[in-house]
């Protein structure tokens, strides 16, 4: 059985997310409003795969929602220019700890960022 590789991805999201959700304006007091709002994932599909998951409103068997509301609402497309040097990781936890890690950066950068 192949083992399961994780990805790191990144959606640009509408700036519309800033003004119309509190929750990711407050989680980015540093954005100035120059640069790209932005959610960071990851996961063990494609990126491509998972956001198209995220725009249909992916739920899993038990009818559990699978994808985010921020990324079905606002969502435009990926950044593959933010993620693509990033090589697949071996481990959820792995890519968790990426995740972050990227999300961060990208914050630093003054991004508007959102991860989970």
């Amino acid at each position: 059985m192949p083992k399961t590789e994780y990805h790191i991805y990144v959606v640009e999201l509408s700036k519309r997310v800033y003004t119309e959700n509190w929750k990711f304006r407050a989680a980015n007091p540093q954005f100035n409003g120059v640069l790209q709002c932005l959610y960071v994932g990851m996961t063990s599909k494609t990126p491509k795969e998972r956001f198209e998951q995220h725009k249909t409103g992916y739920r899993n068997k038990k009818g559990h929602k699978l994808s985010s509301n921020l990324v079905q609402k606002y969502g435009m497309y990926l950044r593959p220019s933010l993620y693509n040097h990033i090589e697949p990781l071996s481990s959820r936890a792995e890519a968790l700890k990426m995740e972050e890690k990227v999300a961060l950066n990208l914050r630093r950068q003054r991004y508007a960022v959102w991860f989970n």
